[in-house]
Formats: structure tokens, C-alpha cells, sequence
């Protein structure tokens, strides 16, 4: 059996991939594995967000989870990094929430989090997977009669989330003109509301999900339609959520992109200023510009990389005691505040930084000089993804090409966790001839193996 889960939970097109018959053994077995040896009923959160999916999928999910006796407490619609929240502070012994993040409609994920609001290690989600596949060798007993779980509705939670935000991340906005833009998201009916609370001026768009235009050309994947914005309102910056608001990246008030090194820059360097960075140190990926490892360097910051996925960022930061790190895709983990990316803490600290600075974001990313960077996929199926990332022709290209770029640039070719993509990724001084290198390689990868 393939490994189930990728860097960010389980993911797939819903009612093919991810069905809910897929659903309710993860329900059932996610409960099985996380709530272990209570003494008392286990209680499993569930959040979701925007697509039409979520409702087939948390019928499923519920059923599984109530299976195995313990009750569901349903928190609606929610971003992501609220139901790792509310997980802990309601007190329940996990959290589950069903969203495939920045991916279109028809896909979907299901994902899971511990009663401490992290993400799950490798190891959980294998004895999950492992449950799935080979339940004879397990001793379990399903209950039966009382013992049968419950589903719980759970009014409000949106805004205990959004109540936590003000209280965890206050910061006067008074004198902001700020456009949001929500991705027709999880944070759609609470992102403007925070932000007016909290004294900005706000222009939003992407707030009137239907079910089916959940991250379609808007959100943080999708930026034009916010830079237009900023500029058309006379805004101070843009803010682009993601379909879960476990992401953010920003624009400045001339519709120039600030993606999540340059975010991550501004807010270290402000908690340098205050003496909060702890050990000098932030963390990054692998996909991190160069700019920033340069930036880090002239600051006297260290730099520690990982492997994609903001799962492995956490990871390094618990490890070192490190308190920010993330991704260039707008993943920004802030230990002293949360426990996983959190879009919307993100742009509040960022906006905190700016107004103890007293800059714009045009004037405090340049802290941070960025090398042109292109990145491009070549869709091919899931199942030939290792294939590709040892063909020796494709590695022989890598390696002349790295050559040809000697340590002004860098070549990063990988399988992506979430989609059925490799990812390309070239970096260097002079963007003609980037591009040109990531059409070679995404071509040779396509002609091989592409759908």
C-alpha cells in the first residue's frame, strides 16, 4: 500500500482519490491511534473549510471517528491553524480538520493534529496508515451500545479563534488601509471583521465562497487581483490568505510581492531589534532564496534549512528551540504564538513589525535582497514521482547545469508532497537564462513522463 499521508495530510481528488469510504477508516483509525489509552471518552475536534466536499467527507470522517467511540465535536468552517488551536484549548485529544489548502475544489485533504495542536510525526501517521491496512493485527474491540461516539455541534468556534488572534497578536491598526484578499476561503468570514477591530481600514475580496471557487485565481496563489487593488484603493499593503489561512504573503503599496523569505526577514529582523530572536536563528527550507541566507549572514542571524514542508520546519525549531521559521510559499511559524502556521497571526505580526519600525512594506523589505527565481511544475502521475528523481539522464542535466551556474545560483528539482507535480526550481543572477534552464528540465521531465 503507497504511503497514505504526504507533507500536509492526506490529500486527493474527492469522491476518486480521497473517498469517503477512505475518509471514515482514517476517522476510525486516526481516533484508534490518537486518543490511545484514555480513561475518558475521547473527544475528536473537526474543522473544514470552504468546498462543497467538506460536507460528503465529515459525514464520513464522523462516522469513523464515532466507530470508535469517541465523540466528534464539529467546529464548521475553519482556517486550519484554528483547529490546531481550539483543539487545545477545548481540551479534546485531537484535532482533524478536512481542507486541501491552496489546492483547486476538486481536490481535498484530510489531516491531522495532536491534543497539543502540532502536526503529526511520521511515525503516528504510519501506525494510522498501518492500522488501515492490516487491522488483524490489531486487538481492537468496537463498541457497541452507550459506548458509540457522538457528534457534537460547537457553535462560536470561528470567533474563539478570532478572540485568541486579538488577545495573542494586539496591535493597533488605526491609520492602516489594508486589502485582503481570503481566497473564497476558511478565513473569508472572519479576516475582515479582525481587522477592523483591530482599527484598519479594510478592502476585502475572495470573502463569498460557494463551494466550488475556493482558491480559484485569487488567494496567495493567485496575486494580480490584490496588487490591482492596493493600487486602484491607495492601500497600504495587500494581504493574500490561502483556502486554509495557514498561509499568507503580502503586497506593498505599489503591488510589488513580499513572498515569505522577505516576510520572514522583516519579522526576524524586528525580533533581533527587541532581543526576542532566540539563539540569533531562524529556519527556512531548502526552497529559501539565497537572498535570505545573505540577508541572515550580514545580520549576524543564523540560518538553518530543512526539507519542504513546514512540517519539517517545525521539527527543526522544536529540536533547537528556535522561534520562527517557514517557507517562501507564505507558511510562517511563530513558536511563542501557535504551534503551526497561522496566516492570519502571520500578517499581524508583520504589520506589528512595520508599525514598531514605522516603514511601509516597501521600505522594510529591503532588508532583503532577492535573486531571481523561477519555478515551474511538470504534472506527471503520482506513481512515477521516485522514478523521476532517479533517472540518470535527468540527474546528468541537473549536475551540468549546476555546473554552468557554479555558486551564483542553484538548481532544486523535486516531487511535490501534495500534488501529482515534480517541481522545478532555478535560482540565479541573469532571468533569461534561468528560465531557459527550467524549460529544459521541465520539458525532458514531461516527455518522459508527463500525463
Amino acid at each position: 500500500m503507497p504511503r497514505l499521508f504526504g507533507t500536509d495530510g492526506v490529500r486527493g481528488i474527492a469522491n476518486k482519490e480521497l473517498t469517503p469510504d477512505l475518509a471514515f477508516q482514517l476517522g476510525r483509525a486516526g481516533a484508534i491511534v490518537l486518543a490511545g489509552e484514555c480513561s475518558h471518552k475521547p473527544v475528536i475536534l473537526v474543522g473544514s473549510d470552504t468546498r462543497i466536499s467538506c460536507d460528503m467527507l465529515e459525514a464520513a470522517l464522523v462516522a469513523g471517528i464515532c466507530s470508535a467511540g469517541a465523540d466528534a465535536l464539529i467546529c464548521g468552517i475553519i482556517p486550519t491553524p484554528g483547529v490546531a488551536y481550539l483543539t487545545r484549548k477545548y481540551q479534546c485529544d485531537a484535532g482533524v480538520v478536512i481542507s486541501a489548502s491552496h489546492n483547486l475544489f476538486e481536490y481535498n485533504g484530510i489531516k491531522f493534529f495532536s491534543s497539543q495542536g502540532y502536526k503529526l510525526p511520521d511515525a503516528t501517521e504510519d501506525k494510522i496508515q498501518d492500522l488501515i491496512a492490516n487491522p488483524e493485527n490489531y486487538d481492537i474491540e468496537l463498541p457497541v451500545g452507550a459506548g458509540i461516539g457522538r457528534r457534537i455541534e460547537r457553535k462560536n468556534a470561528a470567533r474563539d479563534y478570532a478572540e485568541h488572534l486579538k488577545r495573542r497578536m494586539s496591535v493597533d491598526l488605526s491609520g492602516f488601509k489594508i486589502a485582503l484578499d481570503c481566497a473564497n476561503g476558511a478565513c473569508a468570514q472572519i479576516a475582515p471583521s479582525l481587522f477592523r477591530d483591530l482599527g484598519a481600514e479594510v478592502v476585502a475580496i475572495g470573502v463569498e465562497p460557494d463551494g466550488v471557487n475556493i482558491n480559484a485565481n485569487c488567494g496567495s496563489t493567485h496575486l494580480e487581483r490584490l496588487s490591482r487593488l492596493v493600487c486602484r484603493e491607495g492601500c497600504d499593503l495587500g494581504i493574500a490568505f490561502d483556502g486554509d489561512a495557514d498561509r499568507m504573503l503580502a503586497v506593498d503599496e505599489k503591488g510589488v510581492v513580499a513572498d515569505g523569505d522577505v516576510i520572514m526577514a522583516i519579522i526576524a529582523m524586528d525580533m533581533k531589534s527587541m532581543g526576542r530572536l532566540r539563539k540569533d536563528t531562524m529556519v527556512a527550507t531548502v526552497m529559501s532564496n539565497i537572498g535570505l541566507g545573505i540577508m541572515a549572514a550580514e545580520n549576524e542571524i543564523h540560518l538553518v534549512k530543512t526539507k519542504v514542508g513546514d512540517r519539517y520546519v517545525l521539527e527543526e525549531m522544536l529540536r533547537g528551540g528556535f522561534l520562527i521559521g517557514g517557507e517562501q510559499s507564505g507558511h510562517i511559524i511563530l513558536l511563542e504564538e501557535s504551534t503551526t502556521g497561522d496566516g492570519l497571526l502571520s500578517a499581524l505580526r508583520l504589520l506589528r513589525a512595520l508599525k514598531y519600525r514605522g516603514e511601509r512594506l516597501s521600505e522594510a523589505r529591503r532588508v532583503m535582497t532577492v535573486l531571481p527565481q523561477v519555478l515551474k511544475n511538470a504534472r506527471v502521475p503520482n506513481g512515477v514521482k521516485k522514478r523521476v528523481m532517479t533517472d540518470p539522464d535527468i540527474l546528468d542535466v541537473i549536475q551540468r547545469l549546476e555546473e554552468q551556474l557554479a555558486d551564483r545560483g542553484r538548481v532544486l528539482v523535486r516531487a511535490s508532497g501534495t500534488e501529482p507535480v515534480i517541481r522545478v526550481m532555478v535560482e540565479g543572477e541573469n532571468i533569461d537564462l534561468i528560465n531557459q534552464m527550467a524549460d529544459q528540465l521541465t520539458e525532458l521531465i514531461v516527455s518522459r513522463y508527463g500525463i
